[in-house]
């Protein structure tokens, strides 16, 4: 899986990793414990990115899915 962070440019360093934790699923709790920071501060650095308008995508290979596994591509004919 990779998550890719469009308009990251306009994050701060510290808002991109409260982002890209809380998009990959880790509490609040969780990334003040790593970042050693408050949970008060995690909410403040992620409300302040998605005011900046940031927007996350997270690829996923179709084969990762099992979606293509086995099939021959369709330009193939």
């Amino acid at each position: 899986m990779q998550i890719e962070i469009r308009h990251a440019q306009n994050l701060s360093f510290r808002e991109k990793q409260v982002v890209t934790m809380k998009e990959m699923g880790s509490s609040a709790a969780e990334i003040a414990k790593r970042l050693h920071i408050s949970e008060s501060t995690v909410a403040t650095l992620y409300n302040r990115a998605r005011g900046k308008g940031y927007e996350t995508v997270i690829v996923i290979p179709g084969e990762a899915l099992g979606l293509f596994e086995g099939e021959e591509s369709l330009d193939e004919g």
